[in-house]
This record gives C-alpha cells, structure tokens and sequence, in this order.
C-alpha cells in the first residue's frame, strides 16, 4: 500500500511538475512579446518624418512598414534558399546512415555531420567571407553568364562573392546537422514490418525507402525542415560577416547591395543606435519574432495534417 501511495504521490508531483514547465514556456513567450512590443511602441507610434530626422540610417520618406518590408523580404529568402539546399542533402546522408552504410561508417559520418551543429557562427562567418566567397565566386560568374535569363541569377555578378546565394549556401550548411539528426531518428523509427513487407513482395531497397520509409517520415521530415528554418530566420553573425547589404525587394541572389536581413541589421546598426533606433530596431525585431511564431504554428498545422496520412497508420 505505502508503494501505491507513493507511486501516485511521485505522480502527481510530476504531473504537475510538467504542467508548470508547460506553463512557464508560455509565460515567458509572453513576457517576450510584451516587452518587444513596449520597447518598440515609440517607433510604432512615431511618425516617419521623425524617424528619418532623430535616426541617421533611416532612409527618408519613408515609413517604419516601408524600412521593416525589404529586411524581411531578404530574412525570409535568406532562409528559404538555405532551406532549399540543405533540405535535399540532409534526406540523402540521414537515408544513407540509416538504410545504406555499414554500421561503422554511419557511425562516424552521423558524428561528423552532427560536429557541424558545434561550430560557432561566427567562425562560419569567417569561412564563408574569407574563404567560401572567393572560391564560389567563379561559379556564380558562370550561372550569371549562362543562366542569367533566370531572376535569380540576373543583375550584376558581384566580384567579391559576398552575395545572398553564398549567404544561403553557409546557412544551408549551419542548419545540415539539425535537420539530418532528425530525419535520421524519424527514418530509423520505420516499422521493420513495413520494411520486410515490401522486400518480401520483391521491391528494391530504392523501392523500399519509397514506399515504406518515406511516407512514413513525412511529417518528421517537415518538422526538421522547420526547425532548420527557424535557425536560418535568426542568423545573425554569419549573414552579417558575409553579406553585402542593401535595401531591395530583390530575387538577384548573385549581385551585390541587394538584400538584408532583419538579424545582421540589428547587430550591424545596435551599436551605435540612439534611443528611437533601438527602438525601431526593436520594431524590426517583433517582425522576426512574429514570422517566426507563424512559421512554426505552420509547421504544426503541416504535421498535425500529414499524419493521419502517414506510412504508420
């Protein structure tokens, strides 16, 4: 009796022990929120003339809407060409590890791609401005020449190789080690039935991974993606060490002076921002932490949809 009790006692002790952690995520999510609103309340309110006469970056004529929109156009293309990249890369080595290698190779590859997730941006900065720039720098020449009639690889190609596409190429391979870990958990967790099912009905391994794994690891798959997503929205030492920035609603991922992101700009300009550009700064800060909130209750919706169509039902 005295080991009943004390079960149910341990129980409700972590029953409650997890409602309150639960709880005190969303205290603090709102504690977030509300302080981004009331420290950017002034910029909010101010008018843009105001703006642009107490803050010298701020361009004139030009509303708080008008100055936020081109950084989160370049934050959220940033992220979505990173993600673009990785993505494919990510399914193929945790497909590899998973189903294809030898145990000791998946072993030490899984180690290796998960070292990546150790790496400081800032020394991921470093790599891509000092040494991935001026080698990719010929590639993109060579996409601008021949593939220039395509917008993205328009404009002028920038001779330094410090453009958005060698921005998402050091993102893609910052947020590899996330979405890897994780597909190859979700790819691993397939039901061997599943799997023998197929093979005994003469499939290939190919056929195997196609019919049996991957439907199974959709919505797994979106997840990964989504927390990689997530981790290239908020960059900020590696974008800012890389790229050279503009103003633009641009899709010219190769030219330089063309986009910005809503991270590199607070870092770049929080040093020397008076009280109305912290605030403004403050502003631009609300709008990632907003698209990031609506990025993730997507992610959710996806997930929550996919799986009652997934490979386990």
């Amino acid at each position: 009796m005295r080991s009943g009790h004390g079960d149910r006692g341990g129980s409700l002790a972590f029953r409650w022990l997890a409602t309150g952690a639960g709880i005190l995520i969303l205290l603090i999510l709102a504690a977030v929120a509300v302080f981004l609103v009331q420290r950017a309340w002034p910029a909010l309110t101010a008018d843009p003339s105001e703006l642009s006469d107490a803050i010298s970056w701020f361009p004139e004529d030009t509303s708080l809407l008008g100055f936020v929109g081109p950084l989160i156009f370049g934050t959220l293309l940033a992220a979505a060409v990173s993600l673009l990249l990785a993505t494919p890369i990510a399914i193929g080595i945790a497909l590899f590890t998973s189903h294809y290698a030898p145990r000791r190779l998946a072993s030490a590859l899984g180690y290796v791609v998960d070292l990546l997730a150790a790496i400081p941006s800032v020394v991921y900065g470093l790599w891509g401005g000092l040494v991935l720039s001026p080698i990719v720098q010929p590639v993109w020449e060579f996409l601008g020449t021949y593939l220039g009639w395509i917008p993205f690889f328009g404009g002028v190609v920038s001779p330094t190789g410090r453009v958005m596409m060698t921005v998402a190429v050091v993102l893609a391979v910052m947020i590899l080690p996330i979405i890897t870990a994780i597909c190859r958990e979700v790819f691993l967790q397939t039901p061997r039935l599943h799997e023998e099912a197929a093979l005994a009905l003469g499939a290939t391994q190919w056929e195997v991974v196609r019919m049996a794994v991957l439907p199974f690891a959709r919505s797994g798959i979106v997840s990964a993606a989504m927390l990689g997503l997530g981790r290239a929205l908020g960059e900020t030492m590696a974008v800012l060490m890389i790229l050279s920035p503009g103003f633009l609603y641009s899709f010219q991922l190769l030219a330089a002076g063309q986009q910005q992101t809503i991270a590199a700009n607070i870092a770049a300009q929080f040093p020397e921002a008076n009280q109305t550009g912290v605030a403004t700064l403050i502003a631009t800060g609300l709008a990632l932490f907003i698209i990031t909130l609506a990025v993730n209750m997507a992610a959710r919706a996806i997930v929550a949809r996919r799986k009652d169509f997934s490979g386990a039902n």
